[in-house]
């Protein structure tokens, strides 16, 4: 790992919390097919038939499949993660709102944006929209530990 960002690995570092500031954003698009659906169903074991069932989910309050509100709820992760603060970063909580559902078919676009920054403490909150044609489907905050240029550079002189 690289003490000031520019080193042989940076591009597996993120943002460290002296790099974050109050109202930084980042975006992630995703559309839901059948298969995330099947393979999320798989993997974290929830086979709800509103999720895997046209016939059961079209005598539902839906009138047809959704996606898993968990599958919609992880692009979070996935921009945390991979984006803003990036690799490196641990989540600490998250608070999630499932506001509406998600269909297959249906493209979310999940926004972070960084509501506050505690340098002392190294932790970092994010406030998270996702979408689907602009309308809100989940809404959240998450409490993130993020990595210390300053204490990262410490460990390496000690």
């Amino acid at each position: 790992m690289a003490v000031d960002g520019d080193g042989p690995n940076s591009h597996l570092h993120g943002y460290f919390i002296e790099d974050l500031s109050v109202g930084m954003k980042a975006l992630y698009a995703k559309t839901i097919t059948e298969t995330d659906i099947v393979i999320f169903a798989g993997i974290s074991g929830d086979n709800n038939p509103l999720h895997l069932n046209e016939e059961f989910a079209r005598e539902s309050m839906f009138k047809g499949r959704i996606a898993h509100g968990m599958l919609t709820a992880v692009f979070i992760s996935t921009v945390l993660g991979t984006k803003l603060p990036g690799p490196g970063c641990i989540y600490l909580n998250q608070e999630v709102k499932f506001l509406a559902p998600v269909r297959p078919g249906e493209t979310v676009q999940t926004e972070v944006t960084i509501t506050d920054v505690n340098l002392e403490k190294c932790r970092a909150v994010a406030k998270s929209l996702c979408t689907v044609a602009g309308e809100p489907v989940v809404e959240g905050v998450s409490t993130l530990l993020v990595p210390s240029r300053a204490r990262l550079k410490k460990r390496k002189a000690a």
